[in-house]
């Protein structure tokens, strides 16, 4: 069940059940803990196939050297270890939905595989040489921005086309307002009636909710709502019982000079000091008495801004090359010379 009477989510369920009217694969994206496995499962029930299996596989739960197996099963003696035929999740989905979540974590040399399935609707098992039938729906999912992940070549573009042929983006929690306090309350009763107690939210409670970012989007509100009811069942919660980063205001960035302070200098307090006076009016920067290293400088200062660009903009490149005035792949080489490819993964998990 998809809840929410914000537009956001209107939309997205009426666009569900158009969808689920179709055969097409679709790409399911959004964040982390918005509920990816949840739309695919109810564009399976709404669909005409509702009767048939669910199959769901994690990409990026499996190691690599097992995912081709599991996804197209195997043959007796195909490997060390396959003592018996072993159906793959293809042919348990049957002509049900197959359901491949984070999709962006599948290796490349399985990715081409998955292609030609999509491409010729047939797979073999390992080891075997029957041809089956792909007659299962693909909806695929990921929490990456898939485009950039083409761009830093870990994604086959190929591919991602064959997915991208319905688009659904699910939106942030932090984009549906007064959901949050919906989807609060309905985590508080399904907390009650578990048998776990019931809290009442005190004042400024319901205000420090709705202004929070949740970068875990629903699984983080009910990870909350799960803790607060454990931690003050049968009473009331008040501000002071929320986490700090819950009372704190959102969404500002770090000082420009503190991020971009020199580290591991014994003289740390005077470098910062001098480092805020070069950078108080930009059109009038002060040099400092003893010099300095310009590149280095002007490096540091580029790096921070680019990482709080990305921070911003919750780590997609296309929207932070924007609030930088940069080309998408001008960001792109920028992200490889300074190696935050690591910020971008973490940020997106």
């Amino acid at each position: 069940m998809l809840l929410g009477n914000s537009e956001p989510m209107v939309a997205l369920r009426a666009l569900l059940r158009r969808v689920a009217a179709a055969d097409s694969t679709v790409l399911v994206q959004g964040e982390s803990g918005t509920g990816k496995e949840l739309v695919a499962r109810l564009l399976h029930a709404w669909s005409a196939r509702a009767g048939k299996p669910f199959v769901a596989v994690n990409c990026g739960a499996i190691p690599g050297e097992l995912m081709e197996s599991e996804l197209f099963g195997h043959e007796r003696g195909a490997f060390t270890g396959a003592q018996a035929a072993r159906k793959g999740r293809f042919e348990l989905a049957g002509r049900g939905t197959l359901f491949l979540d984070e999709i962006a974590e599948m290796s490349p040399p399985l990715q081409v595989k998955l292609l030609r399935v999509l491409q010729e609707r047939s797979f073999e098992r390992v080891g075997g040489s029957e041809t089956l039938v792909a007659g299962a729906r693909i909806v695929a999912a990921t929490h990456r921005d898939l485009e950039q992940q083409i761009e830093l070549g870990r994604f086959r573009e190929d591919l991602y086309y064959r997915l991208h042929v319905v688009p659904i983006q699910i939106p942030a929690l932090r984009e549906r307002g007064d959901d949050i306090l919906l989807l609060a309350e309905h985590a508080l009763r399904g907390l009650d009636a578990a048998g776990l107690g019931r809290v009442r939210l005190g004042d400024g409670v319901a205000g420090a909710l709705r202004a929070y970012r949740w970068p875990g989007n629903v699984r983080e509100l009910h990870n909350l709502m799960e803790r607060l009811v454990i931690m003050h069942a049968g009473g009331t919660v008040q501000l002071r019982d929320l986490p700090p980063k819950m009372r704190e205001s959102q969404g500002e960035a770090p000082p420009l000079a503190a991020a971009a302070a020199p580290e591991g200098d014994g003289d740390g307090e005077q470098a910062l000091q001098e480092l805020m006076q070069l950078i108080a009016d930009p059109a009038d920067p002060v040099l400092p008495a003893q010099g300095i290293d310009l590149r280095a400088y002007l490096e540091r200062i580029e790096r921070s801004l680019i990482e709080q660009a990305l921070q911003a903009s919750d780590h997609v490149i296309a929207h932070a090359a924007s609030r930088l005035g940069l080309r998408r792949t001008t960001l792109v080489e920028k992200i490889r010379k300074y190696n935050l490819r690591e910020t971008i993964d973490a940020g997106g998990a």
